[in-house]
């Protein structure tokens, strides 16, 4: 029998969360990034990883400003989130090769949101053939890169601009 190691995965089948405070208030605490799976900072966003992924690359964008309100976000927040948006999308699919993506926003606990109180988007790459057996018999997702050697592959990528 072959065994299926996810040892970070632990943090999130425990309910363990961040000390304190919202995980996409980033302050100007630019030295945690790395820490924070940080890959971009905009003027009213930023892009980074999601800790507990669907699937390898699966990736937030987030205004600074703390809301979970859509409308409440103004016109530059809206066009630089689309904008990072944009960029991300073509970052993965040149650097992990993600042939498709799903994007969107769960907004409030009813639609699924596990940060119900600062919005955010999700990018979640996508391949032919990575939905196996292992969700549907074993409630597994099986993430073929190491989070953080996923995060030094975008990383350099978002550093240079490079799509």
């Amino acid at each position: 029998m072959k065994q299926l190691w996810a040892p970070w995965r632990m943090d999130y089948i425990q309910g363990e969360s961040p000390a304190e405070g919202c995980v996409f208030c980033l302050g100007d605490k630019a030295a945690e990034d790395a820490s924070r799976l940080v890959l971009a900072r905009g003027a009213t966003a930023c892009v980074l990883m999601n800790r507990f992924p669907y699937s390898n690359g699966h990736l937030l964008i987030a205004p600074y400003r703390h809301t979970a309100d859509l409308a409440d976000l103004n016109e530059a927040e809206v066009l630089e989130m689309h904008d990072l948006l944009r960029r991300s999308q073509q970052i993965l699919a040149a650097r992990v090769g993600a042939q498709g993506f799903n994007i969107g926003m769960n907004l409030g606990q009813i639609a699924g949101a596990g940060v119900t109180e600062h919005l955010h988007l999700h990018i979640v790459p996508r391949w032919s053939g990575d939905t196996n057996f292992m969700p549907v018999f074993a409630e597994v997702r099986v993430i073929p890169q190491h989070l953080e050697a996923t995060y030094e592959l975008l990383r350099t990528a978002f550093a240079g601009r490079e799509s």
